[in-house]
């Protein structure tokens, strides 16, 4: 992993792809634990938890469907502090267990208005998967039931991650650095 440049930013290296691999297998094994017997929905927030989602799915032991909603809340490598809606939740949840599957939390303003959207239709319950939380950046206070690591607040890139929709294919993590 070398410094790489994506648009008109340049990344350093900053979680490789083991270390990935070992938080997404430690997440799978609570969850597994933790859903004995309940069928859980688990619902990726697109577009950047896709990688996260499937990583996750393909390791969970358990009976669970897998849907996805899509959000919008930044613009280059700022929160907008507004959140729009491109893609509702399709499927009926009331009385189902809900897994929310995110890549990550910073402000948490998305969050907290998805789930406020989710309690509304009634399931029984709902929790949270999150591979990254930037606790510095965090305004909410809501809780995140299975976290990867809390990271610094810095713009990060790679493994669905994005700055302006490029970059979520790198396998590693990367940092901004200019």
């Amino acid at each position: 992993m070398s410094v790489i440049q994506v648009l008109d930013k340049k990344f350093e290296p900053y979680l490789g792809s083991k270390t990935i691999a070992d938080t997404v297998q430690k997440i799978a094994i609570r969850i597994n634990n933790d859903y004995k017997d309940k069928n859980p929905l688990l619902l990726g927030i697109l577009n950047g938890a896709f990688i996260f989602a499937g990583d996750l799915m393909r390791r969970l032991t358990i009976p669970c469907e897998i849907s996805f909603v899509k959000y919008s809340s930044y613009k280059g490598t700022e929160s907008t502090a507004k959140v729009n809606e491109l893609i509702g939740l399709g499927e009926e949840i009331t009385g189902r267990n809900i897994l929310i599957v995110e890549d990550i939390v910073d402000t948490g303003i998305t969050m907290s208005n998805l789930l406020d959207e989710l309690w509304k239709k009634k399931p029984a319950e709902v929790k949270i998967a999150c591979f990254f939380f930037k606790p510095d950046a965090f305004r909410m206070s809501f809780s995140i039931d299975y976290l990867g690591m809390e990271i610094p607040n810095d713009f990060i890139v790679g493994y669905g991650l994005d700055y302006n929709g490029y970059g979520r294919n790198l396998p590693e993590i990367y940092k901004i650095v200019s």
